[in-house]
């Protein structure tokens, strides 16, 4: 209760509509993250600010009142450049920011429809129904843009080591922990003392600090353990307490834990002074991914390492670069080619023999 208080507070629209912080507190007490809260909160909160300013009562909304409000997030300024005018210009906010403005709208229409409030849901959602007719496809409100994910090259990725060769050994280790074992920011940074095995070099992600609440065990490289050693032997002069892993050394915040934001401030200025600002805290998980895509591991195999529920989600972290797909078409070809010569041989070979006999 306590933290939807400060949500309401910091998004006073939600305290004007009953309904609306009703369903957030629902949301609270289901024990959703406290990241996932604010994200739903802020999302709500930007559309029944529009529906004030329109005079529009989001208990009423229909489809073109949600529309509006795709049209407005389109138009927003964004610091990026000037405003967008379509949808994923690259000037104002990106496609999957839009989609995840959407969301929070769309779970609270669901709401009120189990409610009884409502008889439909004004948000669409892009699904396959078998048996529909004309193709069973059933499009979203705002088409869903998939891009590939941006990953270094082998240079890009050397002028990133060279940079953070220079920082403390508890960033170093939570670089080569973030990519050796592809995790995301919020793993990385909720690993404690009691979830390293380093008799078998592998660590353990908790259900609760993952995206799908799915616990899995991964391993991580030698060259990581030593620095993990070093690591572990310096973090003792800073609390021999067993917990958080990763701990501030700041002097505001000595020996707590690290925080999410204060990891994503030393990679966006490892990030800068390599020369590459594209660089971020998940980088280093596309970039594993696509490494074991590359050494020839299996989808599956590559899903169960990721944490993934369905092969589909890994599918879009793995970015095979125009020259990896060509080098495997040349070998597939010279494999094929080689096939081919052989049966050749073979068909001259019988062609020999019957012209003797």
């Amino acid at each position: 209760m306590g933290g939807t208080v400060v949500l309401e507070e910091k998004w006073p629209v939600l305290v004007r509509h009953e309904r609306a912080a009703e369903w957030l507190r629902v949301w609270t007490d289901l024990g959703r993250a406290p990241r996932t809260i604010d994200a739903y909160a802020r999302g709500l909160a930007e559309y029944l600010a529009m529906c004030d300013r329109e005079g529009v009562d989001p208990l009423a909304a229909n489809r073109a009142h949600v529309a509006a409000y795709v049209r407005e997030l389109t138009e927003r300024p964004s610091h990026k450049g000037a405003n967008v005018m379509s949808i994923d210009s690259g000037s104002g906010l990106a496609n999957a920011t839009i989609q995840q403005r959407l969301v929070p709208v769309r779970l609270f229409y669901d709401y009120l429809m189990e409610e009884g409030l409502r008889e439909f849901n004004p948000v669409g959602r892009g699904r396959y129904t078998p048996g529909r007719r004309h193709g069973g496809h059933r499009r979203g409100l705002v088409p869903r843009l998939t891009k590939l994910p941006w990953i270094p090259t082998e240079q890009q990725w050397t002028d990133i080591l060279a940079v953070a060769a220079d920082e403390p050994v508890r960033n170093r280790v939570m670089l080569a922990l973030a990519y050796d074992a592809a995790l995301r920011r919020e793993e990385l940074c909720s690993l404690r003392t009691d979830d390293l095995d380093p008799a078998h070099r592998t660590l353990r992600v908790r259900a609760e600090t993952t995206k799908n609440r799915r616990e899995r065990v991964v391993p991580y490289s030698a060259p990581t353990g030593v620095l993990l050693s070093g690591y572990l032997t310096h973090r003792a002069t800073i609390s021999r307490a067993r917990g958080p892993l990763f701990l501030s050394e700041s002097r505001r915040n000595h020996a707590q834990p690290l925080s999410l934001w204060t990891w994503s401030k030393v990679v966006r200025r490892i990030a800068l002074a390599a020369g590459l600002p594209r660089f971020s805290t998940h980088t280093t998980r596309h970039l594993c991914l696509t490494d074991l895509a590359r050494m020839g591991w299996e989808l599956h195999a590559i899903a169960t390492f990721a944490g993934h529920r369905s092969t589909d989600s890994t599918l879009t972290y793995i970015h095979l670069s125009g020259r990896d797909l060509a080098d495997k078409l040349t070998k597939g070809m010279n494999q094929i080619h080689a096939w081919r010569v052989e049966m050749l041989a073979r068909l001259g070979e019988q062609g020999l023999g019957a012209v003797r006999r």
